[in-house]
């Protein structure tokens, strides 16, 4: 039965790739968006949703909440549509103008420094832009994904990543995080997302409560002395992207692994509040 829905999954997902590439990339995004808007709501718990936001905003209100609701599933189908657009997102220069880069002497230092850093962000606007960019700024970078569960789908999404966003994508586990390590010891920069819950991380607090979180940044950070260098996106409403790179952070020795992690959680918080309606709050983050 699951392997029928997952292609099931993958056939709609297929065909609407195929009509989103007909219809260009701006009635793509209003498709999409207003089908994520309407869908969304029915296979994701509102209850989970809900109670992220009160964690994360305890003095908002019912209204407010729906508003955020609302714009991240419009959001979310527009990421949905752009990613047939990915190539000209990367190689397309009527594409790649909509892409601001803040802090671009910051990629530069590290390209040219020997030393590689620790990128890290969570699933923001467009979040594959992220590690497009900084590849196109000439750092190597190995970036850690999570496979999708969609044995049909997974192998579409992996060439696309690899083809458009990073080359060397690197599977999210106990097996990737030695593969990471190899990778970082030859000079290779590292991206990953620091907002989704981990079984072999660490409970530590996110807003209200605890959540599993992982910890490599900071084991990096104790083993090598590694700079952390946090990463975030932002759609505007003419659907321009703004990507803002921030100064490397260093710890002092003195630091351990629970509160580098925790100050990491932090800029977490902070990223999450600058606009809630872009990032994603139906998975259950806390649970």
């Amino acid at each position: 039965m699951t392997n029928l829905k997952y292609l099931f999954q993958f056939l709609v997902i297929i065909i609407l790739f195929i009509i989103f590439k007909l219809l260009g990339l701006k009635f793509s995004r209003i498709l999409s968006s207003s089908i994520f808007k309407l869908i969304g709501p029915k296979f994701r718990s509102l209850n989970v949703s809900n109670m992220n936001l009160m964690k994360a905003m305890p003095k908002s209100n019912e209204n407010q909440r729906k508003e955020i609701l609302s714009s991240m599933w419009g959001n979310y189908g527009k990421i949905f549509a752009e990613y047939i657009f990915l190539k000209d997102f990367r190689n397309n220069s009527d594409y790649v103008k909509n892409i601001i880069i803040e802090n671009k002497e910051v990629l530069e230092n590290i390209r040219l420094n020997s030393k590689p850093v620790i990128f890290i962000s969570g699933h923001f606007n467009n979040f594959e832009l992220m590690a497009m960019q900084i590849e196109k700024s000439g750092v190597k970078l190995s970036a850690v994904y999570r496979p999708l569960n969609n044995s049909y789908l997974n192998p579409l999404m992996e060439k696309i990543r690899k083809k458009y966003i990073c080359k060397d994508q690197i599977k999210k586990g106990i097996a990737g995080t030695k593969e990471l390590l190899k990778k970082f010891k030859s000079g290779n920069s590292v991206a990953l997302m620091i907002d989704q819950r981990v079984s072999e991380g660490i409970r530590c607090p996110l807003f209200s409560d605890e959540a599993l979180t992982t910890t490599i940044p900071a084991q990096f950070v104790k083993k090598f002395e590694a700079k952390i260098v946090p990463v975030y996106i932002e759609r505007t409403k003419d659907e321009i992207f703004k990507l803002k790179i921030y100064s490397p952070l260093e710890f002092s020795k003195e630091e351990t692994i629970d509160s580098i992690t925790k100050k990491l959680n932090n800029i977490l918080e902070l990223m999450i509040l600058k606009n809630p309606k872009q990032w994603i709050w139906t998975h259950n983050r806390w649970k």
